[in-house]
C-alpha cells in the first residue's frame, strides 16, 4: 500500500481514535488541505474493512463510528516505519557543519556552472587588487590568484574564524594572497583600494546588505567592479503531485530559514542605491534530478521537519511530501542571479 493513497489517509486519520465518516474526511482535510471525494472515501472505507484493517462500532447511518483494528494499527505502523527507514537512507537528518556544507556545495556541477559565470564577469586581470568577500573555505582563491598573477594582490575576507583558518590553508603558497577575518559591513581597507570584489552567496546571510554595498562602493576605485552571485529563494521549485506542499516548503524557507531570501532580485536595485552602476544581471538556474544530491544542498528532510514545527506543513502533509520525493521522479531548480556593478 502506497502511503499517499486514500486508504493510507484514512488509516492515518483514525490513528488517534474512532471517527464517523464525516469526521474522517474532516481529519483528512486537516492533514492534507483537501477532502477526499465521496466515492474515494467510501471506497477506501470499504476496502479497509474487507482487509480487516478497520471495524465499525455500534451506530446508525453515516454517523456510525469506525476505528482501526489491531491489524490496522500494525499496517499503519509498518508503513510509517518503512517511510522513516527510506528517509533515513535517502535524506540527511543531521545538519552538516558550515565547512562541510560549503565544500560539498562548491563541489557540485550546479555551483560550478554559476561560479564560472561569476568569474567571467569579474574579468580579473594581472596586477589587479582583488577582494573575495565571504571567501569561506577559500575554494575560489586559486583561480583568482591565477588571474591577478604575482603582479596583483588578493585578499580573502570572512567573518567566521573557522572559515578563515581553512581559507588560510587554501591561500598558502599563492602569490600575493592573504586572508583576513573582518566584517564586510566595515572593512579595515582604504577607500579606492580594490579593483574587483567577488562575492558568492554572502549577501543572503548579512544583517544589512545595503550597508555592505555602500562599503563596496567605498573600497572600490573608480571603474572598479563588484560581481555578486545570489540566489532568489522564491524561485525554488520542487516538482510534486500536490503543488500546495511544494509551495509551503518554499514559503517556509523564505519566511524562516534564509535571512535575505529575495536578495538575488533585489541586488540590482540595492547596488544602484549604493551608487554603483549595474552593468549586467545574468540568471543561472541550477537543476537537480537526483534527490540525494538536492537534499545535500537544500536540506529537504531537515527543512521539512522545521516546516512542520513552524506550522507550514502538517505531519501528514510532510509524510506525503517526503514519500513522493523518495519514490517518484525528482526535479528541483532555483535561480541564481549574477549581478555585475561598477563604481562610476
Amino acid at each position: 500500500m502506497r502511503t499517499n493513497d486514500a486508504q493510507m489517509l484514512v488509516l492515518s486519520a483514525l490513528a488517534d481514535g474512532p471517527l464517523h465518516g464525516y469526521a474522517v474526511n474532516t481529519a483528512v482535510e486537516r492533514m492534507t488541505g483537501t477532502r477526499l471525494g465521496r466515492g474515494s472515501l467510501s471506497g477506501a472505507l470499504a476496502r479497509l474493512r474487507d482487509k480487516q484493517l478497520i471495524e465499525y462500532l455500534p451506530g446508525e447511518g453515516r454517523r456510525r463510528p469506525v476505528r482501526l483494528t489491531a491489524e490496522g494499527r500494525r499496517v499503519l505502523g509498518r508503513e510509517l516505519d518503512a517511510l522513516a527507514d527510506v528517509a533515513g537512507q535517502l535524506f540527511e537528518t543531521v545538519v552538516p557543519d558550515r565547512i562541510a556544507y560549503q565544500e560539498r556545495l562548491n563541489g557540485t556541477d550546479q555551483a560550478r556552472a554559476y561560479q564560472q559565470v561569476l568569474l567571467d564577469a569579474l574579468d580579473a586581470r594581472p596586477g589587479h587588487h582583488l577582494l573575495d568577500w565571504g571567501c569561506g573555505t577559500g575554494a575560489a582563491l586559486p583561480a583568482l590568484a591565477r588571474a591577478a598573477t604575482s603582479r596583483g594582490r588578493l585578499l580573502g575576507v570572512d567573518h567566521d574564524p573557522d572559515m578563515v583558518r581553512r581559507a588560510a590553508g587554501s591561500a598558502a603558497g599563492l602569490p600575493g594572497t592573504a586572508v583576513l577575518r573582518a566584517d564586510v559591513h566595515r572593512l579595515p581597507l582604504a577607500p579606492g583600494s580594490a579593483d574587483r570584489i567577488r562575492t558568492d552567496r554572502l549577501l543572503q546571510h548579512l544583517a544589512d546588505p545595503a550597508a555592505a554595498l555602500a562599503e563596496a562602493h567605498r573600497v572600490l576605485r573608480p571603474g572598479g567592479r563588484l560581481v555578486a552571485a545570489e540566489p532568489d529563494w522564491d524561485t525554488l521549485a520542487v516538482d510534486h503531485p500536490d503543488p500546495v506542499l511544494a509551495r509551503a516548503f518554499t514559503r517556509h524557507l523564505t519566511d524562516r530559514i534564509v535571512r535575505n531570501p529575495l536578495i538575488g532580485r533585489q541586488l540590482p536595485r540595492l547596488a544602484a542605491a549604493a551608487g554603483l552602476a549595474v552593468r549586467a544581471v545574468v540568471p543561472v538556474t541550477p537543476l537537480y534530478r537526483d534527490v540525494r544530491e538536492a537534499d545535500r544542498v537544500l536540506g529537504l528532510h531537515r527543512n521539512t521537519e522545521r516546516a512542520v514545527e513552524a506550522g507550514y506543513l502538517s505531519r501528514e502533509q510532510a509524510r506525503r511530501w517526503l514519500d513522493h520525493l523518495a519514490h517518484g521522479p525528482f526535479l528541483a531548480s532555483v535561480t541564481v542571479l549574477v549581478t555585475t556593478a561598477e563604481k562610476p
